[in-house]
């Protein structure tokens, strides 16, 4: 007998139809717990429930942190920093806006990279400087990307970040500033070598001998004709208070008031000049 066999052919899948999206094998379904976290008040059963989640979710934030190893950080503190985005976004997130994954990465993301802009840093750099440098380093990348390109120019890089000449100078300096060098660090290889803190200078005292004598310059220009002869006396030509009594004819005592008035004045017109003050009075 012969048997009719079905000549139509399973239909072609449409092709408007949005394509699948790939789930991460560390992606688990919990759309029902969400739903019952956002509706449980503070207190034992949600902080249980919040836990659950972050166990659940924890592999995808270790899958993040993994992205950014090799860059100066243990991965063990990538992975803590990865830990607490996570936290962030389970108790951010809306189950009525979608996929709890979508919202996670790049909460999780931000925050790595938010550890790496704030932490890692030797010196505390700019957030703009931050940026030329990532704009720099990336645009480096791409013109080197061919087996013996040059180093690229100062000017090419500009025309490739649409940055300018000034603000590539500043990402270049940047690359180089990520971590500090040493003091401690040779700078010569011969046996005399030297390290850098052999080429930095050392506090000159004679600076404060300058500024104490600046300082004190207005004040004694404002002094009495007498008092200011009575002060060179004393402490340039190292006469004595009884010696500049005699000569000018007044007790030595008297010269002892005058000489501590004098420097009482001008020791604090000199301090309310450094300290921002106004002229103080004069008795």
């Amino acid at each position: 007998m012969l048997v009719e066999t079905p000549t139509t052919r399973p239909a072609a899948p449409d092709a408007s139809a949005a394509p699948h999206r790939r789930r991460h094998d560390d992606a688990p379904d919990t759309m029902a717990l969400f739903g019952r976290l956002a509706g449980l008040p503070d207190g034992p059963e949600r902080d249980a429930l919040r836990d659950e989640l972050v166990s659940a979710w924890l592999p995808m934030a270790h899958r993040i942190a993994g992205r950014f190893r090799d860059r100066g950080e243990s991965l063990e503190d990538l992975r803590q920093v990865a830990a607490l985005g996570l936290v962030k976004a389970i108790d951010r997130f809306d189950p009525e806006r979608g996929a709890f994954e979508s919202y996670a990465v790049p909460t999780i993301t931000g925050e790595v990279k938010r550890h790496f802009r704030d932490r890692m840093w030797a010196l505390r750099v700019p957030r703009r400087v931050q940026e030329l440098r990532n704009k720099v380093r990336v645009a480096r990348r791409e013109l080197t990307q061919s087996p013996g390109s040059p180093e690229p120019s100062l000017t090419a890089l500009a025309a490739h970040t649409g940055l300018t000449e000034d603000e590539v100078s500043a990402g270049m300096e940047a690359l180089e500033s990520f971590s500090t060098l040493s003091l401690d660090a040779e700078l010569s290889a011969g046996d005399d070598g030297y390290s850098l803190a052999d080429t930095l200078g050392a506090a000159d005292t004679s600076y404060d001998t300058v500024i104490d004598r600046e300082s004190a310059k207005t004040g004694l220009r404002r002094l009495p004709e007498r008092e200011r002869a009575i002060l060179y006396m004393r402490f340039f030509e190292d006469m004595t208070q009884s010696r500049i009594a005699d000569q000018l004819g007044i007790s030595q005592m008297h010269v002892s008031r005058l000489i501590s008035r004098s420097c009482a004045r001008v020791r604090d017109e000199a301090m309310g000049e450094r300290a921002g003050g106004g002229r103080p009075p004069r008795n």
